[in-house]
């Protein structure tokens, strides 16, 4: 009999065993590298749209301390999102001339100084201040974020990627009003803020070391086209907030409203004749992507225009403190982190007329809902309003910026992206300052100044969603007939389709 060294049968085994961990840990090193970019795209999204929310709930605290009126509580949150909105077109015009990644980084850079001011505010002007060049951060960082994903991914990893990126975009927002309660009763509101400097570091290194960087495009900028938009949505903003402050017939609020008209005015002009215009000319006969803008500024108008006012409500005639007033707010953000978790990927194969615009009248159906306070005049009758807005948003969130990029040319995708969601900060922006209009800082038992918000944010809501509904549907149907006649069309774009529209 031979007799076989121990360590001759042993070493095999070993080197097998070893041999196949390496691979385990190989395959798993890459699958952990590809999706990087994506993990780098969600948190940057993620730290912006918090800092939509996060002061919702914080208001009356941060306005004791500051000693802040009702109309700079107000400023607070718009001075952040109109300063997004109105600038997220021109961010994206300026990244393809300078490079997405390169802007990103840069805007990522200047949030992280705007927070930390934010933090450190002694008066609430400066507040405001430190909030605006957030927003102007924030405007740089939300217009390269999508473009950046779709150089990284292609396919159905590219479909899959826009999916996980609207769920996070849509949860930052709910998660930052449940949040900002809570770290500023337990911590203080300062807090808010100063807790998530080490994020926006990490941030910044993971995109730096993840994200590809993009060639610079010799391309003209649309000054003009910037400027009257940028200055279009600020004057709207703020002849809402004035003239709820100071009568409709003030003026002021008359030459906000002024100065709005002849800027939209000058915007239409100069991109129908522009060089190089922000948004094309092209993309206003497009009627899908009509609808959609329709859907993305209807849904977050109805779902989130209220919370600022509604958080008053429960702080003052409700008698709940800043942690008990973000449990209540934080109905809407589970229910739309379960609905969008769980049944997006099936939303996915419903018609966006059916999907977007349904989901969008669902919104509206919600926000009627909150009509039971007149009944039952507690913070309770609320709660169906909270679960069925959240319910509906966490649909729509996750399809909306596929759909958009898929409705136009692929050249025109960014734009197409950058474009839905400056729609939807500005039904943010403009609805936050509409509701609180209507509300008009009352801290009183009555249930009619929370029911009247919600009220007008169930009929923006409601138009929205038909309309936008019909313009999917419509122009599906001509689409339709496009891609029967070419087959020849780009594969890179046609995961994206067909994750994101289906015919009816």
């Amino acid at each position: 009999m031979v007799m076989v060294p121990l360590y001759k049968t042993i070493t095999p085994r070993f080197l097998s065993m070893t041999t196949t961990r390496r691979i385990g840990f190989s395959r798993y090193r890459t699958a952990h590298q590809h999706w990087q970019p994506l993990i780098a795209a969600c948190l940057g999204t993620f730290l912006l749209l918090v800092y939509t929310s996060v002061v919702t709930a914080a208001l009356p605290v941060i306005g004791t301390a500051l000693g802040a009126s009702y109309t700079a509580l107000q400023w607070i949150v718009d001075s952040f999102t109109v300063a997004l909105a109105g600038l997220l077109l021109a961010c994206g015009a300026v990244s393809d001339a300078l490079g997405r990644k390169r802007c990103y980084l840069v805007g990522l850079a200047v949030f992280t100084v705007a927070t930390a001011a934010c933090g450190l505010a002694v008066s609430v002007g400066m507040l405001i201040a430190a909030r605006a060049v957030q927003g102007v951060a924030g405007a740089a960082m939300f217009a390269t974020i999508l473009p950046l994903v779709g150089l990284s991914y292609t396919g159905g990893d590219r479909a899959r990627a826009f999916a996980v990126w609207g769920t996070v975009a849509g949860v930052a927002s709910a998660v930052g009003i449940f949040a900002g309660g809570v770290i500023a009763q337990l911590l203080g509101w300062r807090w808010i803020f100063l807790c998530s400097l080490p994020i926006c570091v990490v941030a910044l290194v993971l995109g730096w070391v993840s994200l590809r960087t993009d060639q610079r495009r010799d391309t003209a900028l649309d000054y003009p086209g910037m400027l009257s938009f940028s200055v279009a949505a600020t004057a709207l903003t703020y002849a809402v907030i004035t003239g709820g402050d100071s009568g409709w017939g003030a003026p002021s609020a008359l030459a906000g409203f002024l100065i709005a008209a002849l800027a939209i005015a000058v915007f239409v002009r100069v991109e129908r004749v522009g060089a190089a215009p922000i948004l094309s000319p092209e993309l206003f006969a497009n009627r899908q992507l009509s609808g959609v803008l329709l859907v993305a500024f209807g849904y977050y108008f109805g779902t989130f225009g209220a919370l600022p006012v509604l958080s008053l409500w429960l702080q003052s005639a409700g008698g709940l403190g800043p942690l008990a007033a973000s449990c209540v707010l934080g109905t809407q953000m589970v229910v739309f982190i379960l609905a969008s978790s769980t049944l997006s990927a099936r939303w996915q194969a419903v018609a966006p007329s059916r999907a977007l615009g349904g989901s969008t009248v669902l919104i509206a159906v919600g926000c009627v809902c909150a009509a039971t306070v007149f009944v039952v005049p507690s913070w309770a009758a609320l709660l169906p309003a909270l679960i069925i807005t959240g319910f509906g948003a966490g649909i729509v969130s996750p399809i909306f910026p596929a759909v958009a990029m898929s409705s136009v040319p692929e050249r025109l995708g960014g734009t197409a992206g950058a474009a839905a969601n400056t729609a939807r900060q500005l039904g943010l922006a403009w609805g936050v300052a509409l509701c609180a209009t209507m509300f008009g800082g009352h801290a009183t038992t009555g249930v009619t100044d929370i029911a009247a918000p919600f009220l007008a944010c169930a009929v923006v809501a409601l138009i929205s969603g038909i309309v936008g509904g019909l313009l999917l549907r419509h122009h599906r149907v001509a689409r339709a007939a496009t891609d029967a006649v070419a087959p020849h069309r780009d594969s890179r774009t046609s995961a994206c389709n067909t994750a994101a529209v289906h015919p009816d």
